[in-house]
């Protein structure tokens, strides 16, 4: 076999490819036995049909076609081995020559993974949020724990902000009742804005027995995006009660005995919560600093199919699971087609990006990926997915993702090596050393990961 190389662009080649047909021999004894097994002609038994019989019968033609189309993806694979190139997805191949006895030639252009230089980005400078947990942060969190512990209690009064209500609806487009239009015993607390727009005024002030009429738009349902005339009618009032702050309550709520242990934890836990917002984003923004500092060619097709997939993932997975479409989800957003692609677009390539210059840090750098790394990223992975580690590894392996994940924590590993060597500092000029976080490498890989979705670059011979 004879090949050569065409460079096209900086990401994509033409590989010319000539195979003498003896090499084609293995294929087109396979492709009469397939045929063999395939096919009844009188007179033979099944599987012993002479090669010659089935070229007069079917045509050597067909034959040709089935050993070719075996034949092609070995002589690629060794063509790109020759030319020491690393292609990315499956190529576009053409057949420009077959002459029976003689000669197989053909061309195959692929997207391939471009040269990237990596420059000194130990200078790399990000401010981030400084981790400061107020006395109103902690007071705020107690009360939304104590929110949990409220308790109702029926009251005969007119409705009030924050009360609890037992209603009965009824929804009417153009005077006639809808079917899924109707329902009773509905409990709702006033100014939550869980239900419908406009009901909150409706039951303000009505007691037990009242009735109320007004227009709001549905959300869902039959008659969706359409205004309806919604009859409510209030069947119970109950005012939530809320228990005192004191050390009874931190003993009910918690496990602590005092108030005052209660809201050291929680001050504890809010310190917590923004130390890893502040890593977090001091990663993002040394990523952002990094792809700046970085000339990174752009596969077309690669970037194509990784906008159909981010287009795809959205419109069938995450809308599809809450009942929307494109258009109304776009209208939402208030954005244009135009403005949703050029923005699908720019995320792409964002991702594309980081992905092709954390992975030649992790050859630059020699990163390895250990199995307690992987196996902590699994794990991790399996709680975000709703499923038990079992389960998920299961899943992985079946679908050949584990490279995928290995992918995942060694670009976590080289986002990480990025931030210890960069200058991190807070909005109150203090310097943030993250070299301590045992948590580093995930919420890394967390923060690359949220760059590039859900679509991996892979290399394909």
């Amino acid at each position: 076999m004879k090949s050569a190389v065409e460079t096209l662009n900086p990401t994509r080649v033409r590989l010319t490819v000539e195979v003498p047909f003896e090499e084609l021999k293995d294929s087109l004894d396979a492709a009469y036995k397939k045929i063999n097994q395939q096919v009844t002609v009188k007179g033979f038994r099944k599987g012993k049909i002479p090669a010659r019989v089935i070229d007069q019968r079917f045509g050597r033609g067909a034959v040709l076609e089935e050993a070719v189309n075996d034949a092609l993806p070995k002589f690629y694979t060794e063509a790109v081995n020759e030319a020491e190139v690393n292609p990315l997805g499956q190529p576009e191949v053409d057949i420009t020559e077959l002459k029976d006895g003689e000669l197989l030639a053909f061309t195959a252009e692929v997207d391939i993974r471009p040269t990237i230089e990596i420059p000194d980005y130990s200078g790399i400078e990000v401010t981030v949020d400084a981790v400061e947990v107020t006395d109103e942060d902690v007071e705020k969190s107690v009360e939304q724990l104590r929110e949990r512990f409220a308790s109702t209690k029926t009251v005969e009064r007119a409705a009030a902000e924050g009360d609890v209500v037992t209603i009965d609806l009824e929804a009417k487009v153009d005077g006639e009742v809808l079917p899924d239009g109707v329902a009773g015993d509905v409990s709702y607390t006033i100014g939550s804005g869980e239900l419908l727009d406009g009901i909150d005024e409706a039951v303000k002030g009505l007691e037990a027995g009242g009735e109320a009429t007004f227009t709001s738009q549905l959300k869902g349902g039959s008659a969706e995006g359409k205004d309806a005339e919604v009859t409510v009618k209030v069947t119970a009032v109950a005012a939530r009660e809320l228990p005192e702050l004191d050390d009874e309550f931190a003993q009910m709520a918690s496990e602590f005995d005092t108030l005052d242990e209660l809201k050291a934890d929680s001050r504890k836990r809010l310190e917590n919560m923004k130390q890893f917002d502040q890593a977090t984003q001091a990663q993002e923004r040394v990523l952002d600093e990094l792809l700046k500092l970085v000339e990174v060619p752009m596969p077309e097709k690669l970037l194509e199919d990784e906008i159909n997939t981010r287009k795809h993932n959205l419109e069938h997975h995450q809308l599809g699971q809450m009942g929307l479409d494109l258009a109304k989800y776009l209208e939402i957003q208030g954005k244009t087609e135009e403005e949703f692609l050029a923005e699908t677009k720019e995320q792409a390539e964002k991702g594309i990006k980081t992905q092709f210059i954390l992975d030649e840090l992790v050859n630059k750098e020699k990163l390895d990926v250990s199995r307690e790394e992987l196996t902590e990223h699994l794990f991790r992975r399996a709680a975000s997915s709703g499923m038990s580690p079992d389960q998920f590894a299961q899943a992985v392996a079946q679908q050949g993702q584990v490279p995928m994940l290995v992918g995942e924590v060694a670009r976590g590993k080289a986002l990480a090596v990025v931030v210890e060597a960069a200058k991190v500092v807070d909005t109150n000029g203090e310097v943030v050393d993250l070299s301590d976080d045992e948590d580093e490498v995930e919420t890394a890989a967390e923060a690359v990961e949220a760059v590039t979705g859900e679509a991996e670059v892979s290399e394909d011979k």
